[in-house]
């Protein structure tokens, strides 16, 4: 019994070692991102030694999955599911919106972090696209039906992936001012309108 005991502590001992490191490592993300963030400073933050830092994390790889998967966690993805409900395409998509970009809003710094290493760092890059691009998917799928149908689909679809896109919000709030309803106004109608011509 001893035995079982001290290696239950020893496994919770290295799970919260290991919760310490992804915790910081999403911390630092958030204030300087990914690209930014070296192993003694996560190692410093968690109160770890670099050489227990690279036991659970061997390559940033490792590292950007759990920190990913953690923050997501923590900050859940809007789910398009329960949009389905919604009867009326326009209302639909002016849902789904109002929802996305509340969640933006939510995550700017860490989203504007994440977009920007994605463009020099090829591993931001790949899980930025494992992460987001799933939901993102699921997201059009969604929202385009019964609102970009007929022969332009394609030029719908893709002003609809336009419009769930983080540098669209940000440009349309941060950079033209625009609140967050006028924001989805100004979406659903460009989506409209690119679908029905």
């Amino acid at each position: 019994m001893p035995r079982t005991y001290e290696l239950k502590k020893r496994a919770e001992r290295q799970q919260d070692t290991r919760r310490r490191i992804v915790q910081a490592a999403v911390d630092l993300h958030g204030t300087i991102g990914p690209a930014r963030t070296t192993v003694s400073a996560i190692a410093e933050r968690a109160g770890v030694q670099r050489h227990t830092y690279y036991r659970y994390f061997p390559d940033d790889r490792a590292l950007g999955m759990a920190c990913s998967g953690l923050h997501l966690e923590q900050n859940p993805v809007p789910d398009p599911e329960p949009w389905r409900e919604i009867a009326d395409p326009a209302d639909r998509l002016a849902k789904g919106l109002g929802e996305l970009y509340a969640w933006y809003e939510r995550n700017e710094q860490m989203l504007t972090n994440v977009t920007r290493d994605s463009e020099t760092d090829p591993v931001v890059a790949e899980i930025a696209a494992l992460r987001f691009g799933p939901p993102l998917q699921a997201m059009t799928e969604v929202l385009s039906k019964g609102l970009v149908e007929g022969r332009d689909r394609r030029r719908g679809v893709a002003a609809l992936r336009l419009a769930l896109e983080f540098r669209t919000w940000r440009s349309l709030g941060r950079d033209s001012g625009l609140t967050r309803k006028d924001a989805v106004a100004t979406m659903v109608a460009a989506v409209r309108c690119a679908g029905s011509h």
